[in-house]
């Protein structure tokens, strides 16, 4: 922030927003928002004016821009990577939404929606994303608790 700058309010509703990216050109945001009843993600302009516009279309977590702008990934609710086409405008034009991919599965530690923070960071190209993800076992080990043990002595 340089001198005058000043907070203001983005997003103001009775819901949970939060994780809110900005896009690389700075004149868009993205976020999730449970205003749904589940999350979701939307993007909006920044710093306004102008409508919300729903990116996820069966809830989304973690939101993130690529490097260029044109594509959005998301965590699905049922916890795959998902990729969504974005157009921002040209002059005069309006800012286009593809439809979400699903581009893997994964495990994402302490589950996509669950964790105030993001668990994974995507690769500059968008092509590699290094992921937090739940380790997974062969089989579940066993603890044995012994108690009133007496020796044979």
């Amino acid at each position: 922030m340089n001198g005058e700058g000043k907070p203001f309010l983005v997003v103001r509703t009775d819901y949970d927003e939060r994780d809110g990216q900005f896009s690389p050109d700075g004149k868009w945001i993205a976020y999730e928002s449970d205003e749904s009843g589940r999350f979701e993600i939307y993007i909006q302009p920044f710093p306004g004016p102008g409508a919300k516009l729903p990116v996820s279309t069966n809830g989304g977590a973690q939101v993130r821009w690529s490097r260029d702008g044109k594509e959005l990934f998301f965590i699905g609710l049922d916890e795959r990577m998902m990729a969504v086409p974005i157009k921002l405008p040209s002059a005069g034009q309006a800012i286009e939404v593809g439809t979400p991919v699903a581009l893997f599965p994964t495990r994402v530690a302490g589950g996509a929606v669950n964790v105030q923070r993001q668990q994974y960071v995507v690769s500059p190209d968008g092509q590699r994303f290094l992921i937090n993800t739940v380790r997974e076992e062969p089989g579940a080990s066993r603890i044995t608790v012994i108690l009133n043990l007496k020796s044979k002595s």
